[in-house]
């Protein structure tokens, strides 16, 4: 039973080393495949249809390996609970109005990529996420926003600008989403700048604690004065223990 456990562990880790560089391309190609029909509206028919049907494999592919690792894991119960969100994230663009989700699931693939490849390079690692934070939500928010009444994201230079102000947590109001799919990527974005906030600060606590333990933890170094003066605490210890060592030692 145990030896069954360990490896299906392993083929899990190994599913899961295999499967991170394709996961991560096929992340990029969704980006890209979803992009398109936002970034030019006068797009082809076909293209359009094409674009349409490469979310939809990606996306499938998406599910094909979180059922895969479903069946390899040892524990499905604390599987499901450990990725609740992933599979939310997962259903829920089924339905029309969410569909801006799914960039959700894009995100979280790229970032456990940039992660592994940034990992003790912090300001690489903010700054990537951060980018890519920006650029997702300026495409969802135009894609939300771009023909519904009223609206002032109506390009998407201005969908940047609102998105990179956003993050900051800046926001001077001069763009602001009108719908509620907008609305819905301005607060998972203002979400995502805090966190991302949060991050840098409690990385540089951690940075800062562990180096004053580390200090604390080596021994201060011995100066002359305190050689010269242990030096004299033994000599004066010999002379008490033995008094006949002085006249030996003066002889």
């Amino acid at each position: 039973m145990g030896g069954g456990t360990a490896q299906r562990t392993d083929r899990l880790e190994a599913w899961e080393r295999v499967s991170a560089a394709p996961l991560t391309v096929l992340s990029v190609v969704f980006l890209v495949v979803y992009a398109a029909p936002i970034l030019r509206p006068d797009l082809s028919p076909a293209w359009r249809a094409a674009c349409s049907a490469t979310t939809i494999v990606v996306w499938a592919l998406f599910w094909a390996d979180i059922v895969v690792r479903l069946r390899l894991a040892t524990d499905r119960r604390k599987f499901l609970r450990e990725h609740l969100f992933d599979l939310v994230v997962l259903t829920l663009p089924m339905l029309r109005p969410l569909r801006a989700v799914r960039l959700v699931m894009v995100v979280l693939t790229i970032n456990r990529r940039t992660e592994v490849w940034a990992r003790g390079r912090l300001a690489v690692y903010v700054a990537a996420t951060a980018a890519l934070l920006v650029l997702v939500s300026a495409l969802a928010v135009l894609d939300a926003e771009r023909l519904a009444p009223g609206a002032n994201i109506t390009a998407f230079d201005d969908a940047l600008w609102w998105s990179t102000v956003t993050i900051t947590t800046v926001g001077y109001g001069d763009f602001y989403p009108v719908t509620t799919a907008g609305r819905f990527v301005a607060l998972g974005l203002m979400i995502g700048g805090i966190g991302l906030i949060g991050f840098v600060t409690g990385s540089l606590a951690t940075w800062i604690v562990e180096r004053v333990a580390a200090g604390a933890d080596k021994p201060a170094a011995a100066t002359s004065d305190d050689v010269a003066a242990l030096r004299a605490e033994i000599a004066a210890l010999r002379r008490h223990l033995d008094p006949n060592s002085a006249e030996r030692t003066s002889g």
